[in-house]
């Protein structure tokens, strides 16, 4: 069963209309299993960091590990927690004003099998601070819907100079053959990414990625918390083999990755 919880008390509907009608916080996603969580010290990194950003304030680490311990399923089942930071006194006439930060934490059930690979396509799109994990996510929804009704599973992001940057909740990756690239450019310094990138034992570099030379790579993938390593089959006009063998070692390194007692 799905919780929803604020401050460790049931979500009282007035703050959780705040937070829809401002739209104002940021968040993460983890996936949980057995109480434990791969990347957790990232997680919390990336709630302390980006609270500073968003209202100027500190966050208190054990805090939040405290408020998800109090959802999760007592069987250990895996599920996917949610931790939205937002302050609901905070309105839009006076967003300027101390900010006193609240914890969301919602939880909903972990995919029970590996989804199968993406069909995605490319779209000019920036999303604001996009070092922040924030909830305007308009734009991005949009772009995977527009995306969905042509056929396809989501939107893969470029820059304003045409560089392939990021998916819409997603990082991405790609090899050639000899070695994993990262791309550069403006996106959100995902957490699944870091733990593949310092688990995979093979080399691996940041380059700019274009559109026009996906042709170069023999695979590509997205990473996520939720589902760790996914295939990708196709981007715009581009197939790719989503069983190709130099994903396989991928997969494994992140299976590996032992995760943390929350």
């Amino acid at each position: 069963m799905a919780e929803i919880e604020i401050d460790g008390a049931p979500a009282d509907p007035g703050q959780l209309a705040a937070l829809a009608l401002l739209n104002y916080g940021h968040f993460t996603t983890l996936r949980v299993e057995s109480g434990r969580v791969r990347g957790l010290a990232l997680h919390l990194d990336r709630l302390v960091r980006d609270c500073r950003t968003v209202f100027g304030a500190e966050l208190d680490r054990e805090l939040v590990r405290q408020r998800i311990r109090r959802v999760l399923p007592a069987d250990g089942a895996p599920v996917i927690v949610r931790v939205t930071v937002f302050d609901p006194a905070l309105g839009l006439e006076r967003p300027a004003a101390p900010a006193l930060p609240r914890l969301l934490v919602t939880t909903r059930p972990a995919p029970a099998a590996a989804p199968g690979p993406l069909r995605v396509r490319t779209a000019a799109y920036r999303r604001e601070l996009p070092e922040v994990k924030h909830v305007g996510l308009f734009g991005l929804v949009g772009l995977r819907r527009q995306a969905q009704l042509d056929g396809y599973d989501d939107a893969l992001l470029t820059g304003e100079d045409g560089r392939i940057t990021e998916g819409a909740t997603w990082n991405v990756g790609f090899h050639d053959d000899r070695q994993v690239i990262w791309p550069e450019g403006p996106a959100l310094p995902g957490v699944t990414a870091a733990l593949l990138a310092a688990a995979h034992p093979g080399p691996q570099r940041r380059e700019r990625v274009d559109p026009a030379g996906l042709d170069r790579f023999v695979a590509a993938f997205a990473v996520n918390a939720g589902v760790g390593v996914r295939p990708i089959a196709a981007i715009d006009g581009t197939a790719f083999d989503p069983a190709h063998p130099v994903l396989a070692p991928l997969c494994a390194a992140y299976r590996r990755i032992e995760g943390d007692l929350l």
